[in-house]
């Protein structure tokens, strides 16, 4: 029974993270790129003049997939993508001040729950039957912002046919 449930799992996880995404694509400031916040509100794009942190080889994340019509192959999403903008807006804020982003994501995700993969740079590393993901199988604008976050922090990828495909991500760094 476990194994079934993980397999569904991981299929469903890869309708997610199929990868499309450069290795280390700049996050642009537009209508696509990802916000963040922690103890105070920042935005992943950060100016020249920021301190480069060093990318780290594994991060762990939690994330609630806000799809719209059209965008999620298998599930019956039946909102607008106006609808779903609204919507991945409304919770991102929640997510802010949420004590319980589990309980949000249970609520709220397109995706399986509880939504909780960890992300490696190196290809040695991936292991999908672990829930372990390298960056670039995923979409590029959720790798950009689960990268950009530190543990603790929630951001949010719009979507973007391009690099967002399934609809909005509300990612939180758990490590």
């Amino acid at each position: 029974m476990l194994q079934k449930l993980g397999l569904l799992c991981v299929l469903s996880i890869l309708l997610i993270f199929v990868g499309c995404g450069a290795k280390d694509e700049t996050v642009s400031e537009t209508a696509g790129s990802p916000e963040t916040t922690g103890s105070s509100e920042t935005t992943a794009a950060s100016s020249s003049a920021a301190t480069t942190i060093p990318t780290p080889e594994k991060i762990t994340v939690q994330h609630i997939l806000i799809g719209f019509k059209g965008t999620m192959q298998g599930k019956d999403v039946t909102r607008s993508e106006d609808e779903a903008r609204q919507l991945a807006q409304e919770v991102f804020e929640m997510a802010k001040t949420s004590g319980d982003f589990g309980a949000l994501v249970k609520e709220y995700t397109d995706d399986a729950y509880p939504g909780i993969y960890a992300i490696v740079i190196n290809e040695k590393d991936a292991n999908p039957d672990m829930q372990i993901f390298l960056r670039t199988s995923m979409v590029p604008a959720f790798g950009d912002v689960a990268f950009s976050l530190e543990a603790g922090e929630v951001g949010l990828a719009q979507y973007d046919p391009k690099k967002s495909k399934y609809g909005w991500h509300i990612i939180k760094r758990l490590r």
